[in-house]
């Protein structure tokens, strides 16, 4: 039997899910700066889908679901947002429970303090033009039914006081008749009963009587693992893992930073100067590109916090003590690739190392280092542990054993030391301690959010393929540890299969390089390349409801009738409907409702609060004018339906009702045709300063490896190293991109006929276009093309090969593709033209007639 989460895929397809509305009701309420990512979407998507379709394999009530989602991927987000569309749908009790104390306080920051810098809700919570709170309740006969009521509780603490009830705890009483919502985190340490086969009396048969006390109770387990090496588990939650996103998909979409092992035959000290010096090297390289960042260290004892301890006074005392002398040496003898790069950069800053010393003893005073040993300390330090990110927040190094392993939101973790050095792994598996190690480096392999320009997506890698580029460093973890083979090979297998890391040994290093002739020509020199920048949607022409496609002019309510009848449950009779039963509709402009219940109705939803409108529409200059005017409110109607009675006796609350089901439509329709980001007009930058020689890095083995002669098809193999018009030593791309580059080689001499200067250029990654949306592109090829007759006309063409399997989902782009095409912008520079147009995806089942769209749009 397949897991939920497939049987969904099997019966809608990733299309369908893709296409569930995700409501303003989850989206408007959660913080704005935390934004949606793709994933998150669609964890709500299938949880909307699993509750209101029907399907073979639908889990039965009451509903048990799990979210299998990485450590780092958002959990508490995808919580928030389904506390907040169960509230929607009639929920207003929510029991959240936890393994430990620490993650309890951490989450009711998140929850409950809007002053947190996490925590999770807009202002404002509206819904349904009402003001939501979230109120923290210790037992449920505190709840009321207007507000989100939610009890805080570990699972031992939820369990004694089940079985041992005391005055004023939670009591199995408290469920009766009451629907609830009951989240467990960090769920997998919830299964013991399951896993032994026996439940009576355990903490999980606690939560399965709560939870099967009401029909309409809803359990919503969260969970970065799963064991599927138990059977029993495994059958568990077949039908429950509703959502997996696990860290291997969470890394391979460059949501985290990237691992990387620093191994020294350096002993524990100079292990440690090597991590300063690097951190040091960090911020530094942050402040110099204008990124606030201040990197944090964690220092990691094996087993004990005496350990830890002494490991905090050692460190207090190498500080105290720190010199020119130690940091001369680390430069003079580490031979790590990172580390001679990081003094490079001090010498080109003038940082000497008498500076060095200074700033690394002021980063790391007795004050800004933190111990998190045991219980009492991670309680009491819990605030400075998950605010690390914080301006105000001093902490630049943690010393720990085991208390960080789960339950810690940390970004700007870079190092972790490792201050021991054996191991415990047995024949090249790793042992119980090195699993823990991998379980840390997890936890601290999360992005720090950084954008290098507006509109660039700040919580993704961006340096991937500039392996070159300086600020790769900010989005790497280092792991410094003493060299030791055996060690090292048992720590890889953990976080390989853990899905956070790439052995390097499964990766080769590609030199790519402009070919010399290319770099003497006039069109290396002189010529320019076109592309466009994300920049904020400039509403400035936005006139109207019309403009931002607000299409409904009327909206349909019904107005409530005591109108009803009797009949027989065992047979039918020949109903006659009177003339008092009938239902007719009645149309009333907005003009004809009094203002002020139009006004009392803005006021209760936060989109029509006029700093809101004059977002969207700044020539609306007052509520007075947003009301009066027929661009906008003054030009809707309203139909009311209902019998002769009703419509005759229309009251003040019954247009208010009509009122906040319309702005709620006109709201959905603004939201879902309106962006906050669009392209630019096309820009331009010299060829020089934008294509140049790099490294890449591609996997052994691959197609990319392969270069356009040891492509896996024959018929792609031609020599780039002769042809002019490919301006790189090498085509390193897929077997598309390689079928396209022998296609454009074939067809060459007929492009040259009419035009010279032709160059072909591979795009690794220089230059994006966003369509008018702001969603980025970055196509594999450009060509360039000069006509030899006529006026000085170039042509600057996008190309994009595609895979089959691809095109379907990256369709938005080969529309963009098309409206470039139709566009066919021409952009003067002096004498010269150029022509910025494109064609529809290359693919090789598509060959001629991609070669027949290519022709005439070069007019050949």
């Amino acid at each position: 039997m397949a897991f939920l989460y497939d049987i969904l895929l099997q019966e809608f397809g990733k299309r369908a899910i893709a296409q569930v509305t995700v409501p303003n009701h989850i989206t408007d309420n959660l913080k704005p700066g935390f934004g949606q990512r793709p994933y998150q979407t669609e964890a709500f998507q299938r949880f909307i889908l699993c509750d209101s379709e029907d399907f073979d394999g639908k889990p039965k009530r009451p509903f048990h679901l799990l979210y299998n989602m990485a450590t780092g991927s958002g959990k508490t987000l995808i919580m928030a947002g389904l506390m907040l569309h169960l509230y929607q749908k009639g929920y207003r009790n929510f029991l959240f429970f936890v393994n430990s104390n620490n993650i309890i306080q951490k989450t009711k920051d998140n929850f409950l303090n809007p002053q947190a810098s996490k925590y999770l809700f807009n202002d404002k919570i509206v819904i349904n033009g009402k003001e939501v709170l979230i109120k923290e309740i210790d037992n449920f006969e505190e709840a009321d039914n207007q507000n989100i009521n939610l009890k805080f509780t570990t699972i031992q603490q939820l369990h004694i006081d089940l079985n041992n009830t005391k005055e004023n705890s939670v009591t199995y009483e408290d469920f009766k008749d009451k629907k609830l919502v009951l989240i467990a985190d960090e769920a997998h340490h919830l299964v013991a009963g399951t896993k032994s086969g026996n439940l009576f009396g355990s903490w999980e048969d606690t939560v399965k009587k709560i939870h099967d006390s009401n029909f309409e109770n809803i359990l919503l387990e969260f969970t970065a693992t799963i064991d599927t090496d138990t059977a029993e588990l495994v059958k568990h939650y077949q039908d429950k893992v509703i959502f997996k996103y696990d860290l291997a998909q969470f890394r391979i979409d460059k949501y985290s930073k990237e691992i990387n092992l620093i191994r020294s035959l350096y002993d524990e000290q100079d292990r440690i100067i090597q991590a300063v010096i690097l951190n040091l090297y960090r911020q530094e390289l942050a402040t110099s590109n204008n990124i606030n960042l201040k990197p944090v260290i964690l220092f990691k004892a094996k087993k004990t916090i005496k350990e830890s301890e002494q490991n905090k006074e050692n460190f207090h005392k190498l500080i105290d003590d720190f010199s020119v002398t130690m940091v001369e040496k680390i430069q003079k003898t580490s031979t790590v690739s990172i580390v001679q790069k990081a003094f490079r950069f001090f010498e080109a800053k003038g940082i000497s190392a008498t500076e060095m010393v200074k700033r690394i003893q002021a980063n790391f005073r007795f004050e800004n280092c933190l111990s998190a040993n045991n219980d009492a300390e991670a309680e009491q330090n819990q605030i400075l542990l998950n605010t690390l990110e914080d301006e105000n927040n001093p902490i630049r190094a943690v010393f720990a054993v085991q208390k960080l392993n789960e339950g810690w939101d940390v970004l700007n973790l870079f190092d972790i030391v490792r201050l021991y050095e054996d191991r415990d792994g047995k024949n090249g598996k790793p042992g119980k301690t090195t699993l823990s190690e991998a379980q840390l480096i997890g936890r601290g392999a999360r992005y720090y959010p950084l954008a290098l320009e507006e509109g660039q997506d700040k919580f993704t890698r961006k340096f991937d393929d500039d392996i070159s580029n300086d600020l790769k460093a900010l989005e790497e973890l280092y792991y410094h540890t003493k060299e030791d083979s055996r060690y090292i090979s048992e720590l890889k297998k953990a976080l390989v299969d853990s899905g956070i890391y790439e052995d390097d040994a499964n990766f080769v290093q590609l030199n790519l390089f402009l070919k010399p002739e290319f770099k003497k020509t006039n069109f290396y020199r002189d010529g320019h390349v076109f592309f466009n920048k994300k920049v904020p949607k400039s509403f400035d022409n936005i006139k109207s409801f019309a403009d931002l496609g607000v299409k409904k002019t009327n909206y349909r309510h019904t107005l409530s009738s005591g109108v009803g009848r009797m009949s027989s449950a065992f047979f039918e009779m020949e109903l006659t409907i009177a003339d008092y039963e009938v239902i007719k509709t009645k149309d009333v402009k907005l003009i004809e409702i009094p203002t002020n219940i139009i006004r009392f109705a803005l006021s209760q939803n936060p989109f029509f609060y006029f700093d809101s409108l004059s977002h969207y529409f700044p020539s609306v200059d007052s509520l007075s004018n947003f009301i009066d005017s027929k661009d906008f409110l003054a030009g809707l109607e309203i139909t009311f339906s209902g019998t002769a009675n009703r419509l005759k006796e229309i009251s003040h609350y019954d247009y208010l009702q009509a009122l906040n089901g319309l702005l709620q439509s006109i709201e959905a329709d603004i939201k879902s045709n309106s962006t906050e980001y669009e392209g630019s007009d096309y820009i331009k930058e010299p060829i020089h300063k934008v294509f140049k020689d790099k490294e890449i890095r591609v996997q052994k083995e691959s197609e990319k490896e392969k270069g356009q002669l040891g492509a896996s098809k024959e018929e792609f193999r031609i020599p780039l190293e002769d042809k002019e018009w490919y301006v790189f030593n090498d085509n390193y791309g897929t077997i598309e991109e390689k079928g396209f580059v022998s296609l454009f080689s074939r067809r060459f001499e007929g492009v040259n006929q009419k035009f010279e200067n032709i160059y072909l250029i591979r795009n690794e990654r220089e230059i994006k276009i966003f369509d008018k949306l702001g969603r980025a592109f970055e196509p594999d090829f450009l060509l360039f093309c000069k006509q030899r007759d006529g006026e000085q006309m170039t042509f600057q063409v996008f190309i994009e090969p595609k895979g089959e399997h691809l095109k379907g989902y990256d369709q938005w782009k080969e529309d963009f593709l098309k409206e470039i095409r139709a566009e066919q912008k021409t952009i003067k520079i002096h004498t010269d033209r150029y022509v910025i147009t494109a064609v529809p995806f290359y693919n090789y089942n598509n060959e001629n007639e991609f070669k027949t769209v290519l022709e005439s749009t070069l007019k050949l």
